[in-house]
This record gives C-alpha cells, sequence and structure tokens, in this order.
C-alpha cells in the first residue's frame, strides 16, 4: 500500500475549505443579507440602513430615521416583510437619529422612572413619566407604543428626534 503524499491532501483540504466557506459566505450575503438590506430601506420612515448582522439567535440592523417616522410602523414592517429571510431569528434595530442635548437630558432624566417600569413590568407608568419630565422642555413633544415585544418611545423637537426601543420580557409563568 502506498503512503499518501501530504502536500496534495493539505491542498485539497484547503481548496475544499475555502470553496464550501466561500459559497456559504455567498450564500448568506446574496440571498439573505442584500434582501433583507433592501427591505429594511424600502420601510417607510427609514433614512438610511446599513447590511444586517446575523448570527444564530439574533439579526442587528443599523438604521437610521427621518424625523418624523413611526418607530413602531418601522418595526413592525421590517419584522413582517423580513420573516422569511431571518426565520426565527429575533430582529434587532439599532437606530440612529438626529438627537439634540436636549432629548437627550429629558431621556437621562426620566431614564430611573422608565428603568423601574420596565422591570416591574408596570409599562402604563412610561407615558405618564415622560410627559411629566418633559414639561420642563419646550416644544418637546413624547410618544410611546407598545406591542408583544417592545416598547417605544419618541422624543421630538423641531427637526431632532430621539428613538429608543426598549424589549419586553414576557411575564414568566412561575411554579408555586
Amino acid at each position: 500500500m502506498r503512503k499518501p503524499r501530504v502536500i496534495p491532501v493539505l491542498i485539497t483540504a484547503a481548496v475544499a475549505a475555502s470553496l464550501l466557506f466561500g459559497g456559504w459566505a455567498v450564500y448568506n450575503q446574496v440571498a439573505v443579507a442584500a434582501p433583507l438590506e433592501k427591505v429594511a430601506k424600502e420601510a417607510e420612515g427609514v433614512a438610511s440602513s446599513a447590511k444586517p448582522v446575523m448570527d444564530d439567535k439574533q439579526v442587528t440592523i443599523d438604521v437610521v430615521l427621518e424625523p418624523d417616522a413611526n418607530i413602531r410602523d418601522v418595526y413592525e414592517r421590517i419584522a413582517a416583510n423580513g420573516k422569511e429571510l431571518f426565520g426565527g431569528r429575533k430582529l434587532n434595530l439599532n437606530v440612529k437619529s438626529e438627537s439634540s442635548k436636549e432629548l437627550d437630558e429629558l431621556w437621562s432624566s426620566s431614564l430611573f422612572v422608565v428603568a423601574e417600569a420596565m422591570e416591574t413590568k408596570a409599562y402604563s407608568n412610561i407615558p405618564a413619566a415622560l410627559k411629566e419630565a418633559a414639561k420642563g422642555y419646550d416644544g418637546v413633544t413624547v410618544s410611546t407604543e407598545m406591542d408583544e415585544t417592545n416598547v417605544y418611545v419618541t422624543l421630538k423637537k423641531a427637526d431632532t428626534a430621539k428613538y429608543i426601543v426598549l424589549p419586553r420580557t414576557p411575564a414568566q409563568l412561575e411554579v408555586w
């Protein structure tokens, strides 16, 4: 029996591995990432979006929203139109917008109340707390919405807006 030569075996293994991983990367880019980026860019209210970053559990898309966008509508459109592309993975939007110092201060001053409401699952306290905090700022409007997965907060003043998506954790059924 002949002894196999090492160099041809290594070259064959390297070529096979590069073809397999290269093919997977091209498929991932062409069949999944590019269509998902197109879905995100076509959503109403999205000024621009970056290529999605995908792993086993989630899909993360960086989006820049227009000042008059409705964050909940954007999230739902991307989730609905891209569902077959990312399957059972969780959609995670990193929202970037033209914020202002006032909006950042308002959000910072409300953070403890919002965090407490999220922790205790008393979501109805969030709109009242944000509107109360916004009274100290002229021309700032606050909008809050909620669905089964997230709480959406929009702070607006003139041509600037700050969008916040807070993930809800479903109530766990506890054993007595």
